[in-house]
């Protein structure tokens, strides 16, 4: 049988092994065996995982938003491809906030921060002048999020 102490240890040496004997002593109802300490802090780092993921989502969005609107010498060349990454993180996005929609609130907060880098981002990899993006997001939350939304500037191409 194992003991505190060895699943503790089993944490360092082989994660994987760790989850699923945590689990088993978990449904076995063995949690004078359990590793208390690391569980918490695993089970409290999921909730962290799922912002960063949608953070790089938003930004990763934002991103493929920029490029379509303004990024004009490359725009028939990579339309298609860039349209079809904006659909892909629009649902990856909703997806997550499927399954946790307590993350929208979070989602709220940091649409104008992965708006900036966005535009940090757009402007290193085109060599386009960081003015050439507004301060301003181009969109709302609700717009970017949009399926049926693309900013106005690449209709107009």
């Amino acid at each position: 049988m194992l003991t505190q102490s060895t699943t503790e240890k089993l944490y360092n040496q082989d994660f994987c092994l760790w989850i699923e004997t945590t689990v088993q002593q978990l449904e076995l109802k063995q949690f004078e065996t359990i590793d208390w300490e690391n569980l918490i802090e695993e089970i409290k780092d999921l909730s962290g995982s799922q912002k960063r993921a949608l953070e790089s989502l938003l930004s990763r969005l934002l991103e493929h938003l920029l490029k379509i609107g303004y990024w004009k010498s490359e725009y028939q060349h990579n339309y298609n491809h860039w349209k079809g990454e904006i659909r892909a993180f629009r649902k990856q996005i909703k997806k997550l906030l499927k399954v946790s929609p307590s993350l929208r609130p979070y989602l709220e907060d940091i649409f104008e921060e992965c708006y900036q880098d966005a535009r940090e981002i757009v402007a290193d990899l085109t060599a386009l002048s960081l003015d050439t993006f507004p301060m301003s997001p181009i969109a709302s939350l609700e717009q970017v999020l949009d399926e049926n939304w693309l900013p106005k500037t690449c209709t107009g191409l």
